[in-house]
Order: structure tokens, then C-alpha cells, then sequence
């Protein structure tokens, strides 16, 4: 029984999965930045393209 509740007090694994989902949801937030400042950028290059022709 006493190995039981070591293991139910024993944190480190859930503070591991923690930190793996804080971590995936900051690549979520920076890829969707990038490719809306990516897109922002592709945009501005055509038009100065285009006012090249």
C-alpha cells in the first residue's frame, strides 16, 4: 500500500506532460504568427513587383 501512495504523490511525470503541452502551444502560436506575417510579406513584395512592370 505504501508504494501505492509514493506513487500517487510522485508529480514528476504530470509536470513533464506540462511542460511538453506549454510547449507545443507556443510552436502553435509562433507558426501561426509566422505565416501570417509570412503571407503579409509575400503580399507586399507582389505589389512592389507589380508597380515594377
Amino acid at each position: 500500500m505504501s508504494k501505492f501512495v509514493a506513487f500517487m504523490k510522485n508529480e514528476s511525470g504530470a509536470t513533464a506532460i506540462e511542460y511538453g503541452l506549454l510547449a507545443s502551444l507556443i510552436a502553435v502560436a509562433i507558426i501561426t504568427a509566422v505565416s501570417t506575417v509570412g503571407s503579409g510579406v509575400g503580399n507586399s513584395f507582389n505589389k512592389v513587383g507589380a508597380k515594377l512592370q
